[in-house]
C-alpha cells in the first residue's frame, strides 16, 4: 500500500537499495522515504545490518595422517557505509565466506599433528579471521569474530586415544599403589624393629631382676640358715624353678607332649647341667 502511495518504510538495523529505472540510487537508513514510482524509483531490496552466524564443517588431515573435522563459528555482518557493495558484490555471501574457511583450514591443520591441532586451535581461528577480514572488506562486510568451536577426529582415533589415556592414568595408579605399598612395609619393618628393640630391653630388664632376685635370696637364706652354703641354696633354687616350668607346660592348653628326664637323680643331674652352663659363659666372657 506505500509503495503505491510513493512510500516505503525501512525497519532498523536495515538498509534498502533504492535503484531508479534499474540503476543504484541510493542507500535508505531506516525511517519512512518517498518512493515515486512513477519516475522509475524502486526498492531493489533490503540489507541487514545484524550479525550474523554461519557454523563451517571442514573436514581434514593433519600432519600425522589423521582426518578431523574442524568446527568454525563466523560472525560476521554487513557495513552501512558499504552497503552498495555488500548488496551486489555478492549473489552468495554465505557460500563465499565458506570457501574461504575452508581454503584456510586446509591450509593451516596439514602442517599440524593431531596434538598440535587441539593445542593451536586458537590460532587457527586468528589465521581464518585475518584471511577473511582481508577478503570479505572488499565486499563491504565486517568479520566480528572467528572461533574454533570444535575439533573431532575420526571415531577410531577417539576411541584409541581414550584407552591411551586410559592406561596412561591405570599405569599411574598402579604406580601409586605400589609406591603407597612400599612405605606401609617400610613403615611396618620399622614398627616391627622399634617393637623387638623394645622387646629386647624388656627381657633385658626382666633377666636382671630376676638375677637380683636370686643373688638377694641366696644371701638371705645364707643368713637365716647357718651352715648352708651358696651351692645349696642354688640348688634349691634351680630345682624351684625347674618345678615352675613343669607346672607351666602342663597347664598351658596349646603346649605339646614334653619328655624329659625325671626323678630324683634326674633333678641333680639338671641343676648340675644349668650351674655348669652359667659357669661356662662366665668363662666365656
Amino acid at each position: 500500500m506505500g509503495q503505491v502511495l510513493g512510500c516505503v518504510q525501512v525497519d532498523q538495523s536495515t538498509v534498502a537499495i533504492k535503484e531508479t529505472f534499474g540503476k543504484f540510487d541510493n542507500v535508505l537508513q531506516p525511517g519512512c522515504h518517498c518512493m515515486p514510482w512513477c519516475l522509475g524509483s524502486q526498492v531493489a531490496g533490503h540489507l541487514s545490518l545484524r550479525v550474523q552466524q554461519l557454523d563451517v564443517r571442514c573436514e581434514t588431515k593433519t600432519k600425522d595422517n589423521v582426518f578431523v573435522t574442524v568446527v568454525a563459528s563466523i560472525q560476521y555482518r554487513a557495513l552501512a557505509e558499504s552497503a552498495q557493495d555488500a548488496f551486489y558484490k555478492l549473489s552468495n555471501t554465505r557460500n563465499q565466506i565458506q570457501a574461504y574457511v575452508f581454503d584456510v583450514i586446509r591450509a593451516s591443520v596439514p602442517k599440524l599433528d593431531l596434538d598440535s591441532t587441539f593445542e593451536q586451535k586458537n590460532d587457527i581461528a586468528k589465521t581464518v579471521e585475518s584471511e577473511l577480514e582481508k577478503a570479505m572488506s572488499h565486499y563491504g562486510y565486517e568479520i566480528v569474530q572467528t572461533l574454533i568451536v570444535d575439533i573431532e577426529p575420526d571415531v577410531h582415533v577417539k576411541k584409541a586415544m581414550n584407552e591411551i589415556n586410559a592406561a596412561s592414568r591405570m599405569r599411574e595408579a598402579a604406580s601409586e599403589k605400589a609406591e603407597a605399598e612400599k612405605i606401609l612395609q617400610i613403615k611396618r619393618a620399622e614398627g616391627e624393629a622399634e617393637s623387638k628393640y623394645l622387646s629386647g630391653l624388656g627381657i633385658a630388664r626382666q633377666r636382671q631382676a630376676i638375677v637380683d632376685g636370686l643373688r638377694n635370696s641366696v644371701l638371705a637364706f645364707s643368713e637365716s640358715v647357718p651352715g648352708t652354703s651358696s651351692k645349696d641354696v642354688m640348688d634349691m633354687v634351680l630345682i624351684t624353678q625347674y618345678f615352675d616350668t613343669l607346672k607351666d607346660i602342663g597347664a598351658s592348653s596349646k603346649s605339646n607332649s614334653v619328655f624329659i628326664p625325671h626323678g630324683p637323680g634326674a633333678v641333680k643331674d639338671i641343676a648340675s647341667q644349668i650351674r655348669d652352663g652359667l659357669l661356662q659363659g662366665k668363662a666365656a666372657e
